[in-house]
């Protein structure tokens, strides 16, 4: 009989258009899947530098993120190559309830630790904006680049 298929061992006819409603579910939920995963490559990665008066004040070095996309930051690294302040303290800022909250401080010498900080070596969710800072104790330091890298995957 035209447009109508028999399933083996059973009394129930399927009609065409059953079928092809669970073969378009099933390539909808496919399209769901394929979506997710083609995250996991990750975005492209940022990097750049900033030149700025680090010892005037704290100043940003950059933002990453936007509000109301959900991140996972796997990577970021800064580079105080170009400093000789014996205290940079680099601080990360995130929204909390509604407030930006200081979420990390770390103070580093310029000429003992390594030049390359690996100040997130890991997964973080966001769902905003982290702000990234620096700040100097030398005078020497303001005028100088900073350069930064960093990870980020879609959520």
């Amino acid at each position: 009989m035209p447009g109508k298929f028999y399933v083996e061992n059973k009394a129930e006819k399927v009609s065409l258009q059953a079928i092809e409603y669970a073969l378009t579910d099933i390539r909808d939920k496919l399209d769901a899947i394929k979506g997710q995963t083609d995250k996991l490559g990750g975005e492209i990665p940022g990097e750049g530098s900033t030149i700025a008066d680090w010892q005037m004040a704290e100043t940003d070095v950059i933002q990453i993120g936007a509000v109301g996309i959900r991140n996972k930051i796997h990577d970021l690294t800064l580079s105080i190559h170009n400093l000789i302040g014996s205290q940079i303290t680099v601080r990360l800022y995130k929204i909390v309830n509604g407030t930006e909250r200081k979420v990390y401080e770390q103070n580093f010498n310029a000429a003992t630790d390594t030049p390359g900080l690996p100040v997130v070596n890991g997964s973080w969710a966001l769902h905003g904006i982290l702000r990234v800072t620096v700040q100097s104790n030398d005078a020497i330091d303001n005028g100088q680049a900073v350069d930064y890298d960093y990870m980020l995957e879609a959520m």
